[in-house]
């Protein structure tokens, strides 16, 4: 049988008399990269934040390894292993770049309140192991040397490679990806489609990704779902997808 992380079944919400999201089916295969793609206003980042609780369904069913997560608050998503970027970066501007990260690997500590109280053997180590793993994540994505700088003063490209680390120090099991590319010039673009692919083979990840770069779409999802006005049209390969005349008319040909 299919084995799926990631499953909605019919989920809706609605603004008043505007429906943002319509019976929208998603089914997300364990270990896979999944792309979600449609024109400005398709409701993507909408289904984002209904995958992370930000907003709650009118109707329909979610589900996360199995666990139903309508009415659980985002953080509550977050420890069943659900991380996500935004579309406009939301870094922690006071914080330097290893801060930012190491604040996220807070999720998985194993330290209570008085451990960090009385500073305990337990918190040493704790702290220890986080640091050692922010550092981990920024040499990866090539931002260690830029540790004790603040976050907002790095360049665009680079602050978006901070927010996919900060993402990665909760150690999730579903990555979600709200437009990675935005922003960046072509070769930071090809760049960091060679990273998603490598980082879900090192963290072994299921990665779901919003994008209009369709290069770095066609390029690295295995799997496509088209969405106009918060519905579906469009479900298949990148080879499918590019050659769907639905698909073409609603999006692709005017991209």
């Amino acid at each position: 049988m299919a084995d799926s992380l990631l499953k909605t079944n019919k989920a809706t919400i609605r603004f008043g008399g505007l429906v943002a999201v319509n019976e929208m089916n998603l089914d997300v295969q364990r270990g896979q990269l999944f792309g979600l793609i449609g024109p400005n206003g398709a409701g993507k980042t909408t289904i984002f934040n209904l995958l992370t609780g930000v907003y709650q369904p009118t109707s329909g069913d979610i589900s996360v390894d199995g666990v139903d997560i309508r009415g659980k608050l985002p953080c509550e998503i977050s420890a069943l292993g659900v991380s996500r970027t935004f579309q406009n970066i939301r870094l922690f501007a006071d914080m330097t770049v290893l801060e930012n990260v190491k604040t996220a690997c807070h999720l998985r500590s194993k330290q209570s309140i008085l451990d960090a109280v009385f500073r305990t053997k337990k918190h040493q180590q704790d702290e220890q192991e986080q640091e050692t793993f922010a550092l981990e994540l920024l040499e990866i994505f090539k931002l260690d040397h830029l540790k004790h700088e603040k976050s907002t003063s790095l360049p665009y490209g680079s602050q978006r490679r901070l927010e996919i680390a900060r993402a990665l120090a909760t150690r999730p099991k579903l990555l979600l990806l709200d437009e990675p590319a935005a922003g960046m010039n072509p070769q930071e673009s090809v760049d960091l489609m060679k990273l998603i692919g490598w980082i879900r083979d090192r963290f072994e990840l299921t990665i779901l990704l919003v994008e209009h770069n369709m290069k770095v779409v066609m390029g690295i999802c295995e799997r496509i779902q088209v969405v106009e006005y918060g519905q579906t049209i469009a479900v298949g390969t990148p080879h499918e997808i590019k050659t769907d005349k639905r698909v073409i008319e609603a999006y692709l040909g005017s991209a």
